[in-house]
């Protein structure tokens, strides 16, 4: 638990969801890269959630920080997309 600021896991946990609710009512919001992933900043933390669709179905592939090893996630993708 951070005691400087006791409540920012949760601010951090509530703004996720915040983006997680946005791509799953709007999930072309994003474009799409090269890989096939959407990615969308979260607004007051530093950190991006990747996700695509396949198969009408969204799925989030990493919650990761803008700097800190960004593309740690990428091997977590097994397959092409179109």
């Amino acid at each position: 638990m951070n005691k400087t600021y006791p409540k920012l896991g949760l601010a951090f946990k509530k703004e996720v969801h915040k983006v997680i609710d946005l791509i799953t009512r709007f999930p072309d919001l994003c474009s799409k890269r090269q890989d096939g992933t959407q990615r969308i900043s979260t607004h007051r933390f530093p950190y991006q959630v990747i996700f695509f669709l396949f198969q009408d179905t969204l799925w989030i592939v990493s919650v990761a920080h803008h700097k800190r090893f960004p593309e740690y996630w990428k091997n977590r993708l097994k397959f092409e997309q179109d």
